[in-house]
């Protein structure tokens, strides 16, 4: 996970991506009613097919070459199509024919608080714990989504499909984070599409037999083209990319993004017009997710520690400098012979040589 330490620059490109990644998921719902007519599995195998193909083709133009997947970085991303990709649209589709789609946005709305709270774990770092400040924000960001995307109506089937997609929705950064150092966000985003359309095509198979797959209406093939291109293809490839910059408890707070994706580019083709509710909820999402982003103030500064001299040291980087500036020190004040032995090699990595840094004591 990205450190603290961060530089402004690098966090200010990874919030910039995450954040255009997640406003073009929201703009999905602008064109759903474009393919509400084309098998639902067929269509998403189309989907992804498309995007994948795209993928590869951006990473032949970059340079990128395939590698040869290890047996866990497979299993990972085997793990990461079936669940993020595949079980997450079923479950939705489920969810929205259960209790309409309303519950399972209300439901997503959490996704930043569980980020927040699982990321840390997921990371390996040195902070295995939520931070709290990361996890107000998000429960912030999830208060502005629920507010944008209203509470809805449902039942018991309709929550538990919610809740399947809500756990799919994590999985999909959680699964990525330990593949992307090596795959990187392009391969990673191409694999996992690529992946998706043989279980896709195999629950069409089950759920519309031979009719999962027909030729699309222009209309259906611009909805499903824009899918696949800009839905999967690059908001894939922004999300990746900074995921691991951001870490994906900070990354989580940007899912508060897609309400307001779908808000605006519903407002941008006059679909509607925004209430004061819709308002009122994106200004609430943009403050939790600052408030995330925001670096830390006040709080007790390092606590100063002496070195071997005594001297105060009141950072790791001047931590550092003092030693070289000690090195400097006894490598001018040693003799010549006492600093190369016989062979070459400084007489204290002898075993018995004198310890210069300690008078004439021995090294052990």
């Amino acid at each position: 996970m990205t450190k603290e330490t961060s530089t402004g620059t690098d966090l200010g490109g990874a919030a910039a991506r995450a954040t255009a990644g997640m406003f073009v998921v929201g703009t999905l719902t602008a064109v759903s009613d474009l393919i509400s007519t084309y098998p639902v599995y067929g269509g998403q195998a189309l989907r992804y097919a498309v995007a994948a193909a795209v993928l590869l083709a951006a990473a032949r133009a970059r340079g990128l070459t395939l590698l040869r997947l290890s047996s866990r970085e497979f299993v990972l991303l085997s793990a990461l199509s079936l669940t993020g990709l595949v079980v997450f649209n079923v479950c939705l589709i489920e969810a929205a024919v259960a209790a309409g789609p309303t519950l399972a946005g209300t439901v997503l709305g959490a996704a930043p608080v569980v980020l927040a709270l699982l990321g840390p774990l997921f990371t390996g770092g040195p902070r295995s714990a939520p931070s709290p400040r990361i996890v107000a924000s998000a429960v912030v960001v999830m208060a502005g989504a629920t507010l944008a995307t209203g509470l809805g109506s449902g039942n018991l089937p309709g929550l538990l499909w919610s809740l399947g997609a809500l756990a799919c929705e994590a999985l999909f950064s959680l699964l990525a984070l330990p593949l992307l150092p090596r795959l990187g966000a392009v391969r990673v985003s191409a694999y996992s599409s690529a992946l998706a359309v043989p279980y896709l095509l195999i629950i069409g198979l089950v759920m519309d037999g031979t009719g999962m797959l027909r030729t699309p209406t222009a209309a259906e093939a611009l909805g499903i083209g824009y899918q696949a291109v800009i839905v999967t293809a690059v908001a894939f490839f922004l999300w990746y990319s900074a995921l691991p910059r951001l870490g994906p408890d900070r990354a989580g707070l940007f899912a508060g993004m897609i309400p307001i994706g779908a808000l605006v580019t519903s407002v941008v083709l006059g679909l509607g017009v925004p209430s004061p509710a819709d308002v009122g909820g994106a200004a609430v999402v943009v403050a939790g997710i600052l408030l995330g982003l925001a670096p830390r103030t006040g709080g007790r500064p390092p606590r100063a520690r002496p070195d071997a001299d005594g001297h105060i040291l009141r950072s790791e980087e001047q931590a550092r400098n003092q030693r070289i500036e000690d090195d400097a020190r006894v490598r001018l004040h040693r003799p010549a012979a006492a600093w190369h032995g016989r062979d070459g090699i400084p007489s204290d990595h002898h075993r018995g040589g004198t310890d210069h840094r300690g008078g004439g004591a021995q090294v052990p």
